[in-house]
């Protein structure tokens, strides 16, 4: 691990516990029966803390739809063909996504992020960000995925989106995703850190029948065999370089780097959520910054989340990734800032509070 790294993760501090106090207080003043605002309270309290006692704020936000291509899709663990990859990337800068449209409707930035998408890098775009590292991962069925200084370095751009984002006055992010085969090395990320079976946990993607989950169990246990060493290490970039993707360090780093930044970050789904499970194997401070947004329908998100312990705001039945899930639940950030910030008080509204 790199001097650059180690500063990133030390500058990560949690949220002060002494606010919490006071954030309740302010709260259960509000013209309602104490809670009876159940998790927009449970969101404005976080968002409170985490901007060290400063008014809750959800805007401007700023989603990363982050793309990498995965040598494991050789392993025929994917409904679709690798170069899908690159043909969403065009997708998303003409604006014909899902993503796309969530972003427009929920008003927030939108940028495409080229971690390392095979074949030549696109055209410039202005909502295109390129920090390519290769052609895609090496298939983490023979071997690492990618390198140690290649994961730092995807660490380390990561975190450098997150600090850009708040030099423009990004105040929330939004993490997102593109990659044929993802849900593969965000599988057994979540074997590696949580205890969970491949058997137990893997689910069809993008659409695979029983014979190619069956593929997609087997890629992943070798996967896990033959990087038992980095499994076994249970150093965070060791399992990260070992088992993910380009894509899955970005947006770990920018997790990272948001969490540092003190800025809100929604988590979208399966594997936006595996970057997570990463960032915080390196500094679990980042809960105190980061809020899961939806349940993903794959199967054995449920018991990834459960091994986090966390508890996801949404579920609407979402597998798509991109950062859908995110940019709905964007909504309720704003709306727990509000209550909080704007909501009247029993005093100023001259309503007796009740015993």
């Amino acid at each position: 691990m790199t001097d650059s790294l180690r500063q990133l993760l030390h500058s990560i501090s949690p949220a002060d516990p002494a606010l919490r106090e006071p954030g309740q207080a302010r709260l259960d003043n509000l013209t309602k029966p104490k809670g009876s605002l159940g998790r927009l309270e449970e969101l404005a309290l976080k968002m409170y803390m985490a901007r060290g006692g400063e008014a809750p704020a959800a805007d401007p936000a700023r989603i990363f739809t982050v793309a990498g291509d995965h040598g494991v899709a050789r392993e025929g663990v994917s409904a679709f063909p690798q170069e899908v990859t690159r043909q969403m990337v065009l997708n998303f800068l003409n604006g014909g996504a899902g993503i796309n449209v969530l972003a427009r409707t929920v008003g927030a930035e939108l940028y495409v992020v080229n971690a390392g998408v095979a074949g030549p890098l696109f055209d410039q775009h202005p909502d295109l960000i390129q920090y390519k590292l290769g052609d895609g991962t090496n298939n983490f069925t023979q071997g690492p995925a990618m390198d140690e200084t290649t994961c730092e370095r995807a660490l380390l751009f990561g975190a450098q989106l997150a600090d850009q984002a708040r030099a423009d006055g990004i105040r929330t992010l939004l993490t997102g995703d593109m990659g044929i085969a993802n849900t593969t090395p965000s599988t057994a990320l979540y074997c590696a850190h949580l205890g969970l079976k491949p058997q137990d946990i893997t689910g069809p993607g993008t659409g695979l029948g029983s014979e190619g989950v069956a593929r997609k169990i087997d890629a992943i246990q070798r996967a896990l065999a033959v990087n038992t060493d980095a499994v076994s290490s249970r150093d965070p970039l060791r399992v990260l370089a070992a088992l993910g993707g380009f894509e899955l360090a970005v947006l770990a780093g920018l997790i990272l780097g948001g969490a540092a930044n003190r800025q809100m970050i929604l988590v979208d789904g399966f594997i936006s959520t595996a970057a997570y499970v990463s960032a915080w194997k390196f500094c679990p401070h980042v809960a105190d910054y980061a809020v899961l947004s939806h349940s993903s329908a794959e199967p054995g998100y449920a018991a990834a989340v459960r091994g986090l312990g966390g508890d996801p705001l949404l579920d609407l039945g979402f597998r798509l990734g991109e950062g859908t899930g995110a940019a709905v639940a964007l909504f309720l950030l704003r709306s727990a800032a509000d209550i909080f910030n704007t909501m009247a008080t029993f005093d100023e509204a001259g309503v007796a509070e009740g015993d």
